[in-house]
């Protein structure tokens, strides 16, 4: 930046310095904006979701997602209930944007032949709207067929057992490199398209079965779904060059919400110690205020984990909260790095002053940092808000790791689909007195991408 202007600080209470936040932040949900936007699109569409989740209001849908409603509350009985109510929530004229309910014949919505996915009220909205779906219709093909193969993901099937990595981190660069390391890959996957619970989906899932080499990809995809966090964690310890090997490893992630930590298990995370072998113990700590009770809601390590181990555990606050009560105290180790998997600071006003405790925290406490986004416009959005907070930062770009599951818009989904985890930022301290990242190749790139779709 070529003027320097007097910068906010983080290291006096940083909670204390906009006594406001706290409070605001605690009644926020990021969930509440997906119903809103929603509702926006497709009016009344959130209402279906919580009737067929058994529910009420959006009250009742906290309560499940914190633990406090029993999934016996949920009025699913079968398998082909689960299945069913489910693909009733993507049931709307993506066209007209009706639901079923405002129809005349709430039974004349009839789904794309080709993907699988979208619905329409006629021939007519359908054709109206071919010009836009053709766009996205294979694509939509691939995500209906992950939203159903997800559920191995629950039964425990997916992702298969894996060995110690046999190359180093910095060797793999690709999830294709990845999937050649694995060993006798054929035979774990042929386990999975045979299992049980396969037959089971399939036979309750009211859809025509894919063939053998669809369902292979929705396999890998959904793998690489599921170990897309672990996987960009060590790319962060590897980027900024932390050593597994000589002692214990503390990772934060911060903004933790119920995407990372609902049915969690404390094997999740268990990649980095097979992506570290000899490392001394790795324990990462989910950190924010729509963290989910759990197995891993336990508290962090004040000492030293297990060797060759990974460690899960989670606080339900805010991160300079956390900061403040254990890691000031020494009840919680200081971090070697602290991810955000998809923060949205940059989604809206709102939300960056929210984030500006943390942000700052991490600045000047010079703490290794690596954030995630869904695709390049909010890299962009979001380097320009780290700028302006002077934040150092070291690098950009696409991540090797995202994950190769398409995320669809519900509510639009003739709409470019997303990544989880597609881009990265890393940021470390403070920007020097001259040092400045230059967006215009950013910007012109994203034009020349804008022009293209």
């Amino acid at each position: 930046m070529a003027q320097r202007k007097q910068r906010p600080s983080s290291k006096s209470h940083p909670s204390k310095r906009n006594p406001g936040a706290s409070e605001a932040l605690q009644g926020y949900y990021m969930d509440s904006l997906g119903f809103q936007a929603m509702d926006i699109n497709v009016p009344g569409l959130s209402h279906v979701i919580l009737q067929k989740l058994n529910m009420k209001n959006y009250e009742d849908y906290r309560s499940a997602v914190d633990g406090r409603k029993p999934a016996t509350d949920f009025g699913i009985h079968t398998y082909f209930d689960m299945f069913q109510k489910m693909e009733d929530t993507f049931k709307f004229c993506v066209e007209c944007k009706k639901l079923p309910a405002s129809l005349p014949n709430p039974r004349s919505l009839r789904r794309c032949k080709r993907c699988q996915n979208v619905y329409y009220c006629s021939s007519e909205c359908q054709r109206a709207n071919w010009s836009g779906h053709k766009k996205f219709c294979k694509k939509l093909k691939l995500a209906a067929i992950d939203r159903l193969v997800e559920w191995l993901v629950f039964t425990g099937d997916i992702p298969f057992p894996v060995n110690p990595w046999t190359k180093h981190i910095s060797e793999v660069r690709s999830w294709e490199e990845w999937f050649c390391m694995q060993e006798h890959l054929e035979q774990k996957l042929g386990s999975i398209m045979t299992g049980h619970y396969m037959s089971l989906l399939w036979s309750n899932a009211g859809k025509p079965k894919p063939d053998d080499g669809e369902l292979l990809e929705s396999i890998k995809r959904l793998t690489s779904d599921f170990l897309s966090r672990p996987l960009t964690i060590g790319f962060g310890l590897n980027a900024f060059h932390v050593d597994t090997c000589t002692g214990p490893i503390t990772v934060h992630v911060v903004g933790a919400s119920h995407i990372e930590t609902l049915n969690t298990r404390i094997s999740d995370y268990d990649e980095l110690a097979q992506m570290f072998p000899g490392n001394q113990g790795i324990e990462v700590v989910m950190v924010g205020p729509e963290v989910t009770d759990g197995p891993i809601m336990r508290p962090p390590l004040a000492a030293f984990g297990p060797r060759g181990k990974v460690y899960l555990s989670s606080f339900k606050g805010l991160y300079h909260d956390f900061w403040e009560t254990l890691v000031e105290s020494q009840q919680a180790a200081r971090p070697n790095l602290v991810v955000g998997f998809h923060p949205g600071f940059h989604a809206s006003q709102g939300l960056t002053e929210g984030w500006f405790p943390t942000l700052l925290l991490l600045r000047d406490y010079k703490i290794p940092s690596l954030f995630t986004m869904y695709n390049e416009q909010e890299l962009r959005y979001s380097l320009q808000i780290l700028m302006e907070l002077e934040t150092n930062i070291t690098a950009h770009g696409i991540n090797p790791f995202a994950s190769l599951k398409l995320e669809q818009v519900q509510s639009n989904p003739n709409k470019q689909p997303v990544y989880s985890n597609s881009h990265y930022i890393m940021f470390y301290g403070l920007s020097g007195e001259d040092e400045g990242l230059n967006l215009g190749e950013l910007e012109e790139k994203e034009d020349k991408d804008d022009d293209e779709a």
